[in-house]
């Protein structure tokens, strides 16, 4: 596979928000510094919480193409994620990302292979395997 750019612009707005857009997508999104920063607003994507959704959903995406490829049957997916954003040697950083994926599987005979599907998931994930934060998962795998 060639190298492939994503590209995103970014408009300023005022106070602390913007707009991120790309010419590639059709959506936008508006952004602004998190509520726990002084002048910081809430109800609005922060860098922080976009941080933590792309390790989510880059996470969703490889698990998908890994389930797949393994032919794993499944009935449903979801992840709730949390990123940790902390003070070390003065400088602040996202520290740790804590994923819990909830999958439920078609039969129980799946359950260890599931289990491998979704750590192999996170191993092969782009983007947790470009960041320095801690990627912490918890699973659970309910079957019908």
């Amino acid at each position: 596979m060639e190298a492939h750019a994503y590209n995103v612009d970014l408009k300023w707005i005022s106070d602390r928000k913007g707009e991120i857009s790309s010419t590639e997508l059709q959506t936008k999104i508006e952004v602004a510094t998190p509520p726990q920063f002084p002048k910081g607003i809430e109800g609005i994507w922060s860098p922080e919480h976009l941080f933590t959704a792309a390790v989510n959903s880059c996470f969703m995406t490889t698990f998908l193409s890994i389930a797949e490829n393994s032919r794993l049957e499944f009935t449903s997916f979801s992840c709730d994620g949390s990123g940790i954003l902390d003070q070390v040697e003065g400088k602040f950083l996202m520290t740790e990302i804590k994923l819990k994926p909830v999958l439920k599987i078609t039969n129980e005979k799946d359950l260890e292979k599931a289990e491998r599907i979704l750590q192999k998931s996170e191993a092969a994930c782009l983007i947790s395997n470009s960041i320095n934060a801690k990627v912490i998962l918890e699973t659970s795998i309910n079957f019908d």
